[in-house]
């Protein structure tokens, strides 16, 4: 079996992103004894990784890098954004400890998608959040092994996520 859509590959990996510097610093290790698990095609991965990996057998290994454009984008400066500290006046929480440069919040927009923003700046009356992904604007450079490849089932495909070991458990 090959890494193919609707497949479900297991893999170990490292990703090393540049720092400032330009040199690879790791940023995210996945080993064989707690491998990921996704569904080829509805990883929720960038395109970019999808691709290198197409095709590849159990066994195989794989080293390549990802380019922002591949990844998850160029670095949008017009996600960078103030908003009014109102917005995070909730009952039960504490806005000191909630309000931290570097804390990242869920948020909802207005046509309801959920996304993730990282506060930049606190100041009187508004917070500055980053929405671009972390890794926006960064290369990655991938290198792992594939460990296994099994088809999906019928439930798996239409939920879009792996069930069983490695996967999400429906209660």
């Amino acid at each position: 079996m090959k890494v193919e859509k609707n497949n479900v590959i297991t893999l170990k990996y490292s990703l090393r992103i540049p720092d400032t510097d330009g040199e690879m610093d790791m940023v995210e290790v996945v080993t064989e004894e707690d491998p990921m698990y996704f569904i080829q095609g509805v990883s929720g991965l960038p395109e970019g990784f999808e691709n290198q990996i197409e095709g590849l057998v159990a066994g195989d290994t794989f080293d390549f890098t990802v380019e922002p454009e591949e990844g998850y984008g160029e670095f949008d400066p017009e996600a960078i954004v103030e908003l009014s500290r109102q917005v995070f006046q909730m009952e039960d929480v504490d806005q000191e400890e909630l309000l931290q440069i570097g804390n990242v919040i869920p948020m909802t927009n207005e046509d309801g998608e959920r996304m993730h923003g990282q506060i930049v700046e606190v100041k009187d009356d508004v917070v500055v959040m980053n929405f671009n992904h972390p890794l926006a604007g960064k290369k990655m450079h991938f290198e792992g092994q594939i460990i296994s490849i099994r088809p999906a089932t019928a439930e798996e495909i239409s939920h879009g996520h792996v069930h069983g070991e490695g996967g999400v458990h429906h209660h």
